[in-house]
């Protein structure tokens, strides 16, 4: 099992970093969190947790080793693969899904796209007592703060099409939700505005994300 990486970095997408390690580029696909923290051309090491399926093995990076932990027991939850656990994480820090789950708070859960009720209540369901709070953070703790409309706009442009919306709506849906939310704004915390955002486009059954499949 390969649990980490450390390597250069020579490629940065909206879903996906790329590490040389040794002279071979590895492949990683990470939450828009994880990847703002990544420099081009500079050494990074991230955590990483190899799926294996019977057509493909596909390695998922993130920050932290708490993270990777998080994911892999996301992944026990029937019906919930990879790419579901990954929008998890990219909703919620690890520690808001340790307390939803212990806290049976299921409604935390739906404000991923992607995750209905039933969903969320499986998650809840079947990682109460597996997933304990460390005691450290919140619900609204940012996993990598940055300040600055300039820093903080592309990331959440960039982690709303990763989840399926186009790039127009991003920025669009993004203005109305923070139009009554200007300390977000000024706080420019990526984590922050994109669970403002998602709860606004969630709160509204009428907007439907472009290319969605």
């Amino acid at each position: 099992m390969i649990s980490s990486l450390r390597g250069t970095v020579t490629h940065l997408g909206l879903s996906s970093a790329v590490l040389e390690v040794g002279g071979v580029g590895m492949a990683v696909q990470a939450t828009p969190q994880t990847l703002s923290a990544l420099r081009l051309g500079e050494e990074a090491r991230v955590s990483t947790a190899l799926i294996v399926r019977e057509d493909s093995l596909t390695l998922f990076g993130f920050a932290a080793d708490d993270e990777r932990e998080v994911f892999e027991a996301l992944l026990t939850v029937s019906g919930v693969g990879p790419r579901l656990a990954l929008a998890v994480l990219a909703v919620l820090d690890p520690e808001a899904i340790r307390v939803a789950a212990h806290g049976e708070d299921s409604k935390a859960f739906t404000t991923v796209p992607g995750i209905g009720p039933k969903v969320a209540g499986r998650i809840v369901l079947e990682l109460k007592g597996k997933l304990v709070p460390h005691g450290t953070g919140s619900p609204g703790t940012p996993l990598l703060p940055v300040s600055g409309e300039e820093a903080w706009k592309p990331q959440v442009v960039a982690a709303l099409t990763s989840l399926g919306w186009s790039e127009k709506d991003a920025a669009s849906n993004i203005d109305k939700a923070l139009k009554d939310s200007p300390d977000l704004a000024e706080a420019g915390s990526v984590p922050e505005i994109l669970r403002a955002t998602l709860r606004w486009l969630g709160q509204d059954g009428a907007r439907v994300r472009s290319g969605r499949g």
